[in-house]
């Protein structure tokens, strides 16, 4: 039975690929008309800046953000965001083919390896799906397969067959069960491994936790809450919230990239209408919002005080551009031709000098003006390394299209 389920899968997929390669290539046509090159230059960029930003990371940290002061602010490899600075320089070498950047690679993924065990946090597909996962797809290896499976098993100790997700937070209150709308960004995660191992309890898991996410976030206009708490013996929702947002009803702008980002692979992971459903209607709910700014940089929230002063989040433009170029591969042509223009709007702001470093700035990082966690004062206005690792994959599925490929092949 498990080969079956295996054959099942593996056919599933090869036939959602086979249906959007021509759609793919048709997205050429609405790309700048010198999509490789301003790729090209704008990649050669980020290769040259990490090479600098790879000579002033200590050995044992992983880089998070920088101070007010322009200090590199360090983390360890299980903070949350530990899987994307390699990412980022696993992509790089990809698209370069060379070795300058392997040493420092792997020293890193050297030391986030053993994260592969961690319970501790729901962020297992942020750590070891942008790291693990990267090297894999590009040198596949059963290390790093196996690497990735515990990864995912793992994570799945976080799920709850009461509440029906996984838990994002861990509470003091034994009662409260927390999950955030970042949450949906792990669920890659969870479908690699029931393609490699062929268990499709991995599978479910993603699909109900998905499931519950679409029911209990999203309002009527289709922005979404940040987080929901449940009770955890029950599985009633006990209140909803916006923690890293202006209020409890705001759409804070990254948790609505998240969403966006997070529904676009679920319907790439099964195919089920309803997830891309949901994908377009946040992507109309984004791309039409009257607080949106003609470059298409987001303020930290739609909904901010002092707009138009108040501070763009350059990271919700990274993540936004990535999600829209891979969403636009499943659409007709009007939807299509929207997403891949307002991509196209946001990577061309990114890569000018209001956004992006300067060769030998801000210690390395690439995108400048993101905002962590506004509310409580916390990186604010500064580089955020998910912020770089977007932007880079945004611009690695922009030259795929440009190049009439698949963006999975």
């Amino acid at each position: 039975m498990m080969w079956k389920l295996r054959f099942a899968l593996l056919s599933f997929i090869s036939i959602g690929i086979l249906s959007n390669c021509a759609a793919q290539k048709n997205i050429k046509k609405y790309l700048r008309n010198d999509a490789v090159s301003f790729v090209d230059s704008n990649l050669n960029h980020a290769y040259r800046q990490y090479l600098f930003f790879s000579q002033n990371i200590p050995d044992s940290v992983f880089p998070r953000s920088l101070s007010k002061e322009g200090n590199l602010v360090p983390g360890n490899s299980g903070w949350w965001c530990s899987g994307f600075y390699p990412g980022t320089l696993l992509l790089l070498q990809e698209n370069f083919k060379n070795d300058t950047l392997k040493q420092e690679t792997k020293e890193k993924l050297k030391i986030l390896e053993k994260e592969k065990f961690n319970t501790s946090t729901h962020d297992l597909g942020f750590m070891m799906y942008c790291s693990f996962g990267n090297l894999n797809r590009i040198t596949p290896d059963t290390m790093f397969k196996n690497t990735l499976v515990q990864s995912a098993r793992s994570l799945s100790t976080r799920f709850s067959p009461v509440t029906n997700c996984i838990r994002s937070w861990d509470s003091e209150n034994k009662k409260e069960f927390i999950v955030i709308i970042d949450n949906m960004m792990n669920l890659e995660l969870l479908f690699y491994a029931t393609k490699a191992t062929g268990d499709s309890s991995y599978y479910k898991t993603a699909v109900t936790h998905a499931n519950t996410t679409m029911r209990h976030y999203f309002r009527p206009d289709h922005s979404s809450y940040h987080l929901v708490v449940y009770d955890s013996k029950t599985g009633e929702i006990i209140t909803k919230k916006t923690a890293q947002g202006a209020h409890d009803t705001s759409a804070w702008a990254r948790g609505q990239a998240w969403g966006l980002y997070g529904y676009t692979v679920m319907y790439r992971e099964t195919k089920d209408k309803k997830y891309l459903d949901l994908a377009n209607s946040i992507a109309d709910f984004l791309l039409h919002h009257p607080n949106l700014p003609a470059d298409k940089i987001a303020y930290w929230d739609f909904n901010a005080p002092g707009i138009p002063e108040a501070p763009r989040d350059a990271s919700t433009g990274s993540l936004m551009a990535a999600a829209l170029l891979e969403l636009a591969t499943y659409n007709k042509a009007y939807e299509a031709k929207e997403y891949t223009q307002a991509a196209t709007i946001i990577l061309s702001s990114l890569s000018s000098s209001q956004y992006r470093s300067a060769i030998g700035e801000n210690k390395g990082f690439l995108i400048k003006h993101g905002v962590g966690h506004l509310p409580s004062k916390s990186e604010v206005d500064v580089p955020l390394t998910y912020g770089d690792y977007y932007y880079v994959e945004a611009l690695m599925r922009y030259k795929k299209l440009a190049q009439g490929k698949n963006l999975f092949e």
